[in-house]
């Protein structure tokens, strides 16, 4: 019994699956609006936002209870 490979349609599998997962990503993006959607866009830029945002609360509830 002789085993074949037929590799080039193996390496062609591959590069599409490759293609395709990128192709998700870009069109998650696009769609979403945002420039980082989760963590493994930009872990750091996400650190960022997470922390000004919670900024924002707490000078926005700040405000309101100033005028309380």
């Amino acid at each position: 019994m002789v085993v074949q490979h037929n590799m080039q349609a193996m390496n062609a599998n591959r590069q599409l699956g490759i293609t395709t997962d990128g192709q998700k990503k870009v069109t998650e993006k696009l769609s979403s609006g945002y420039k980082i959607n989760r963590a493994a866009d930009d872990a750091a830029g996400l650190t960022i936002s997470e922390k000004m945002r919670s900024q924002i609360r707490g000078l926005t509830q700040a405000s309101a209870n100033a005028q309380d």
